[in-house]
């Protein structure tokens, strides 16, 4: 009688080192959601500041966001290519490198006191955060199983939630802290501290980037290589946008969710503070802006949770409904009923650029990396919805411009019914 052999099992302990290698990539990554997330809603202060200092209009303001978020259509297709010819890795690094000398750059900018050097800096410092972010979004996605993807991207967004909730907070007390008692910069003085005043919070964000791109290079990524980098030419040449017609829908309303969601956040702080809504400063009402990305941060963490009992596309359409109607409320109300109520809407705008990538990208296969370039170009709504916004406001009110937002959402909820999940 021949006994039994009994082999070992080397690919259980693979199994086990991989899940271990994912998860800590997992961690590593979700980190960079941390830190462009603070720096994206830094922008929420940082534009009435600069209105402040260099006495801007509204629409003139608005060109903070036109300039950072302008850099995901210029830079997002060349992002991807960089990714795909030198993998993750070595795209994190530069994209760091970028963010960091661009957040430098702002010492000089105040320097000079010129309006358009500040956008210059900012713009460099975009382009490095849109190739991290260009490199995350799919880099997650791969890591692990389909089934969880939506969840991995959503507590990611978690991460970057974070950033955005503390970033009012401690922004508004620098600011603040360098502005005249009562907020409002009148001598040459004045507006030379107030405008050195930037500098402090983005050192440390340049710090921040440069410890991050430190041990990134001492880091060996698993699947460093995206999957687009074994296509041929052939392949190349046969992926056409309009092949597939839930990607095409998904790059609008990426587009639109972005617009309405930075729209908000922008216009938020003058908002508020006026006199028949909060009747605040607006450092106060900078603190309630934390709320509203808050809010964005605490609905992540439970979506990541509830996308993985409920299909992902039945969420994100309960979520787009319950922010148009947040948002028609505060076109109609007045008081802290339309304060709270477009605080309100933060937390609804949580799942949706995670839920949407992945139902617009849940058939692309080997295609992902071109298709999330594409996706990042429709960023570009957080550059061109808020100029549009605050040109409705210079030229009508406040509260009729909710509505630019509002169209937003409900294109949301229309493509959550007609894109479904399958898995």
């Amino acid at each position: 009688m021949v006994s039994a052999v009994k082999f070992p099992q080397p690919n259980q302990h693979n199994v086990v080192q991989n899940q271990q290698s994912h998860t800590f990539a997992i961690g590593v990554v979700s980190t960079l959601f941390f830190l462009f997330g603070f720096i994206t809603c830094l922008n929420d202060i940082l534009v009435p500041h600069l209105k402040e200092v260099f006495n801007l209009s509204n629409t003139e303001a608005s060109m903070v966001q036109f300039t950072f978020f302008g850099a995901y259509f210029l830079i997002s297709i060349p992002a991807s290519k960089l990714i795909s010819k030198f993998g993750y890795k070595s795209s994190f690094i530069v994209g760091l490198a970028l963010t960091t000398l661009g957040c430098l750059s702002f010492f000089i900018s105040a320097d000079f006191m010129i309006y358009t050097f500040f956008l210059g800096g900012l713009f460099i410092l975009a382009s490095g955060i849109v190739i991290l972010q260009v490199a995350a979004n799919p880099y997650l996605t791969i890591l692990g199983g389909p089934e969880k993807a939506s969840s991995r991207l959503i507590f990611a967004q978690g991460l970057n939630s974070l950033g955005t909730t503390l970033a009012p907070l401690l922004g508004s007390r620098i600011l603040s802290d360098t502005n005249p008692a009562d907020g409002i910069v009148k001598t040459q003085e004045e507006l030379i501290k107030a405008a050195h005043a930037v500098e402090i919070p983005y050192l440390g964000l340049a710090a921040f980037a440069i410890l991050i791109a430190v041990a990134l290079a001492f880091y060996k990524f698993p699947a460093n290589k995206p999957a687009k980098s074994t296509l041929t030419s052939h392949e190349e040449s046969q992926f056409k946008l309009f092949d597939y017609p839930s990607l095409v829908m998904g790059v609008i309303g990426i587009f639109v969710y972005v617009g309405a969601e930075v729209s908000i956040g922008s216009i938020m702080v003058n908002f508020i503070s006026s006199p028949e809504i909060g009747n605040m400063s607006h450092q106060k009402a900078a603190q309630l802006l934390a709320y509203y990305w808050g809010g964005a941060m605490v609905g992540r963490f439970i979506g990541a949770y509830v996308t993985t009992k409920v299909k992902p596309h039945k969420v994100l359409f309960v979520h787009a409904v319950a922010a148009a109607l947040l948002v028609t409320v505060t076109v109609f109300a007045t008081g802290h009923l339309a304060m709270y109520s477009i605080i309100a809407v933060g937390f609804f705008n949580s799942i949706m650029f995670p839920t949407i990538f992945v139902l617009c990208t849940q058939s692309l296969g080997k295609y992902m990396e071109k298709a999330s370039g594409i996706i990042c170009v429709a960023i570009v709504g957080g550059a061109l919805i808020p100029p549009l916004q605050a040109f409705v406001v210079d030229h009508m009110n406040i509260h009729i411009s909710y509505v630019v937002p509002l169209l937003c959402y409900l294109y949301i909820a229309f493509f959550a019914l007609k894109v479904k999940s399958k898995v």
